[in-house]
């Protein structure tokens, strides 16, 4: 390998890209490097590619104390080089990046000893160290770029939107999410989170009826609640209509039911949820309520563990190529409130709202004296879109006995 290695510095443009310390001399053995010092001269001096014969001949010229012994020895490593292919620059960067990392592993492991010995009293040697290597520390790596031809951008814009909304209102504004996105949605406590996603995936027109496999993992709600609003939704029944008519309920649910799967996750955290995704791979995950399967543990503040529950969200969302659906509840700040904000998601500063694509808050009108009844009215507060680019407030109703959306 070293005389491959030798024989491919010979080239002008492979050796100015691996010189000096990129390129010590301690990779090699004693007589190769001899070799690779006349090579190191001829570049200075002649500043082209050179031959393996012509570094033959300067190096047996700059050596006249050579024994006979010595000259036959260095004539057959020669002999030896000549008969060597150059390595490709890419193979040769790869095998010249492990040498040389292994040299200064072996120089931090000598300082280690130092260290551990007593005969070391300072980091400045570690950091003269650092700083004499840090440029040229060369890492293996080797990127594939993406793909950014005009076709291609335009083809994966245009399925931005897999899986559209079924409310009207919002889906003129914003027509849908696709694999990879993570979506943020909040609300205050008693405003109709849950019958919002049963709404978007069971609902007329929803994620199931376009043929998406949906998974939602509650932790909140008992799974059996969480369940019949996504029955009264599909159904379009109330619960009281559901039992005097099963069978027509089951008909009505049967369209939707083996694409939607629910389960308590309870207790559960983002490695589990990972661990979901990758053994079923669906395309629509539903986290309610999302700041749940937070660890706070090695967190200085709550701000801070919820953003890393985020990034993991979106994380998984990319690499299992799903849409991630993140309930979250709103702060006190938002109680009363039409117009909601960013700033109004609960114990979270920046670093949630950061991760999010798309987010929707969801507000309703402030209860007025004397009325009996709830508003069913609802406004949807897009105030985070890297989809479409539009923020703003639509509007909706609320059909409560039956967990539906509609405008």
């Amino acid at each position: 390998m070293e005389l491959a290695l030798i024989r491919s510095l010979m080239d002008k443009e492979f050796y100015e890209d691996h010189r000096g310390s990129r390129c010590p001399d301690r990779l090699f053995s004693s007589d190769v490097r001899k070799i690779k010092k006349a090579i190191d001269a001829a570049m200075d001096r002649y500043e082209r590619t050179v031959t393996p014969d012509e570094i033959e001949a300067l190096f047996m010229a700059n050596n006249p104390t050579l024994t006979t012994a010595q000259k036959a020895s260095y004539t057959s490593l020669f002999g030896q080089i000549k008969r060597e292919q150059p390595m490709g620059s890419d193979v040769a960067q790869e095998v010249l990046s492990k040498l040389f990392q292994q040299v200064i592993g072996e120089d931090i492991a000598n300082l280690g000893f130092d260290y551990v010995n007593g005969d070391k009293s300072s980091l400045e040697p570690l950091r003269q160290m650092l700083e004499q290597y840090g440029d040229d520390f060369t890492p293996n790596l080797n990127i594939e770029w993406d793909d950014i031809e005009l076709e291609t951008l335009l083809a994966r814009n245009d399925l931005e939107a897999r899986w559209t909304f079924n409310i009207p209102s919002l889906v003129r504004k914003v027509e849908g999410v696709n694999a990879g996105h993570l979506i943020e949605i909040g609300a205050r406590p008693n405003t109709g989170k849950t019958s919002f996603h049963a709404s978007l995936i069971a609902s007329p027109g929803g994620f199931a009826h376009q043929g998406a496999n949906c998974i939602i993992l509650c932790n909140e709600e008992g799974y059996h609640r969480v369940g019949a609003r996504y029955l009264t939704a599909a159904t379009g029944m109330t619960m009281q209509e559901v039992k005097a008519n099963p069978s027509k309920a089951r008909d009505l649910y049967a369209p939707v039911k083996e694409r939607i799967k629910i389960k308590d996750a309870t207790g559960r955290d983002m490695n589990w949820v990972e661990s979901v995704c990758k053994a079923y791979k669906p395309d629509i995950v539903l986290l309610d309520m999302g700041d749940k399967f937070a660890k706070t543990g090695g967190f200085a503040r709550l701000d801070e563990a919820l953003k890393a529950n985020a990034v993991h969200a979106r994380m998984i969302a990319k690499q299992y190529e799903c849409a991630m659906f993140y309930m979250s509840q709103l702060s006190a700040e938002a109680e009363g409130k039409v117009i909601l904000n960013q700033s109004m998601m609960e114990g979270s500063r920046t670093g949630k709202a950061a991760e999010a694509d798309l987010m929707i808050l969801i507000a309703k009108n402030p209860p007025v004296q004397g009325q009996d009844e709830e508003d069913i009215e609802r406004h949807l507060n897009v105030v985070k879109n890297k989809l479409t680019g539009w923020h703003g407030s639509v509007h909706c109703q609320l059909e409560y006995q039956t967990a539906r959306y509609t405008a």
